[in-house]
């Protein structure tokens, strides 16, 4: 049996039998749990359309300082960005509406109606929530909470149950979280397409 070869041809049927179909994964959870490097990886693997986390890019450009209104202008953009940019077969996203949701109201104990509104009404066909189990911290100025990285997932862990939403949790190394989403992914085309 040619592993290569079965990879190839389910990347080709992933890729190529799938395009009439948008296939819509997300990556969620605390800070620093692997998302951007798992989803970036993922996204690879398939050759898919990759959406990265626009908060970096807009926190980055504000020198980290933001305000509870800068949130939401975060939200509609990265909305915004996915909509345009959006195309047939599989996407991969970094982040979405709940991670806005829970950082809003960790934060500020609130949200606005937008974030809100966003967080039920957008669409995935999975979801993956991180954990920080065997994820070591990295510092980085954009992040905040190194210590509450367990409380955060559990608030992501009921939030996504209250969305009644399909997820998955990935512990493990970098290189588990990469594998267990590919195999959850690989299912779901073959059930979309059955």
């Amino acid at each position: 049996m040619n592993i290569k070869k079965n990879l190839h041809d389910l990347r080709y049927f992933c890729n190529n039998t799938l395009k009439k179909h948008v296939l819509k994964f997300v990556f969620t959870g605390p800070e620093s749990t692997g998302k951007s490097s798992v989803s970036k990886a993922v996204a690879d693997y398939f050759q898919a359309q990759w959406f990265p986390e626009y908060a970096r890019e807009y926190l980055t450009h504000k020198k980290g300082k933001y305000t509870f209104d800068d949130i939401t202008i975060i939200a509609i953009e990265q909305e915004k960005t996915r909509k345009i940019k959006e195309q047939e077969g599989i996407k991969v996203y970094d982040t979405a509406a709940v991670v806005l949701f829970v950082w809003s109201t960790f934060k500020y104990g609130t949200c606005s109606k937008e974030i809100e509104t966003l967080m039920h009404t957008q669409k995935f066909d999975h979801y993956f929530l991180c954990s920080p189990k065997n994820v070591p911290y990295e510092d980085d100025p954009l992040r905040e909470h190194p210590q509450q990285r367990e409380e955060l997932f559990e608030i992501y862990k009921s939030q996504l149950k209250a969305l009644q939403v399909d997820f998955t949790i990935l512990e493990g190394s970098l290189q588990d979280r990469v594998k267990k989403a590919i195999e959850i992914i690989e299912k779901k085309t073959q059930r979309k397409n059955n």
